[in-house]
């Protein structure tokens, strides 16, 4: 996994709520256990339906930041929704809140979330709309910026944040500590040795 500190990029407004991992990615293209091949049909389902969906307007080619509402990445623990979104040039998504198993999907692959208040994320959503919306994630010092001179702080989990800055998934994190880990199995292992009762 790449280390992330910042982000920048153009908005995408995706005013939705209960965006599920089927709507991300629906399950006709499951068709590998491989975490590539899906970027190109993400959202396919609302881009058939809709010829003015925002992942069909030629003004967000290129964007990859995601804003959305409630409950983003709800629905099944499919992790190929969040491939699809990283393949599809996605590298953070901001919202009003996320799906618990979606945020540990990404976690794992190194997709930036973030959770803004309802009406912040409407005032976004209303910008990014109008005109190019710029934004600028600092990951290290947690704040956004924008082109609409907002300045926004957010709240990271410091372990999340120590892994995406770092460029680590949770199994990552552990290889790192496998020093310490064998130490500490020495150690119980002696102390076991030593409680050990004559015969």
């Amino acid at each position: 996994m790449k280390t992330i500190k910042s982000i920048s990029g153009t908005a995408i407004p995706l005013a939705l709520d209960n965006v599920d991992t089927d709507m991300i990615i629906p399950a006709t293209y499951l068709t590998s256990t491989e975490a590539t091949g899906y970027g190109k049909h993400v959202f396919q389902r609302l881009k058939d339906q809709d010829s003015n969906f925002v992942f069909n307007q030629s003004v967000f080619k290129g964007a990859n930041i995601l804003i959305s509402q409630h409950s983003f990445g709800c629905g099944s623990s499919r992790e190929h929704a969040v491939w699809a979104l990283l393949e599809a040039g996605i590298e953070a998504v901001i919202a009003i809140s996320f799906a618990d198993i979606f945020k540990n999907n990404s976690a794992q692959n190194g997709l930036v979330l973030i959770t803004l208040p309802e009406e912040q994320i409407f005032s976004m959503l209303s910008f990014a709309k109008k005109t190019e919306y710029h934004l600028t994630i600092d990951v290290c010092e947690k704040t956004l910026t924008s082109s609409q001179g907002e300045h926004i702080e957010f709240s990271l989990d410091p372990f999340y944040q120590y892994c995406l800055v770092n460029g680590l998934g949770h199994l990552d994190y552990l290889l790192n500590h496998q020093e310490a880990i064998s130490h500490f199995k020495q150690t119980q292992q002696n102390r076991a040795y030593i409680r050990m009762p004559e015969k």
